[in-house]
């Protein structure tokens, strides 16, 4: 048996989250984002923007978590309060939007995906949210597939974002984290 878990990202995993991310988007997005956006994306960039967020977080409720197995780094998920909720949305003040969950392809079908999101469920739940969203990609099948097989859904919201070389169009999907008192009675 692996040893894998997933745990909260300290300083000096930005540089392997940043190359995570830029090799995983070059390679998973390869279809969905135009090539020039793909070829332009900065490990230097990157790398700050993560260590932006494992150390100066806007709140105690925005987090980064990375999953591990063994000493490897092999992904990562950031999340916390959702700031662009639409006006008819439930629960605002209680939404959580869930940033990529992340795994490295080689590091694929081994339940980091599945660790990384229920340490997300279980710190929001701990925080007082109840609801959680995540914008994907339209054409990113493998994350959509992933979120309906755990309960996500789409909520019908769609959103074109200009890349400066096209456009992407990304679908909104959500889910309840409030827990069913039946289950496990």
């Amino acid at each position: 048996m692996a040893d894998v878990s997933v745990r909260p990202a300290v300083r000096g995993d930005a540089s392997e989250l940043a190359r995570i991310q830029i090799d995983t988007w070059r390679l998973a997005y390869a279809d969905i984002l135009p090539a020039p956006v793909l070829a332009g994306l900065s490990l230097a960039e990157a790398e700050a923007s993560w260590q932006q967020a494992i150390t100066a977080a806007p709140t105690p409720r925005h987090r980064v978590l990375v999953a591990m197995e063994q000493q490897w780094r092999v992904g990562f998920v950031a999340f916390g309060p959702a700031e662009d909720v639409e006006d008819d949305d439930p629960e605002p003040a209680t939404t959580v939007a869930v940033g990529p969950v992340l795994v490295e392809p080689r590091w694929g079908r081994r339940g980091h995906g599945s660790r990384l999101l229920a340490a997300t469920v279980d710190l929001a739940r701990e925080d007082g949210m109840t609801r959680a969203i995540a914008w994907i990609p339209e054409g990113d099948t493998p994350t959509r597939e992933f979120l309906l097989s755990t309960g996500w859904a789409p909520d019908g919201l769609v959103r074109a974002l200009e890349t400066g070389a096209g456009e992407l169009r990304e679908i909104r999907l959500h889910t309840s984290l409030v827990e069913d008192p039946g289950v496990g009675s």
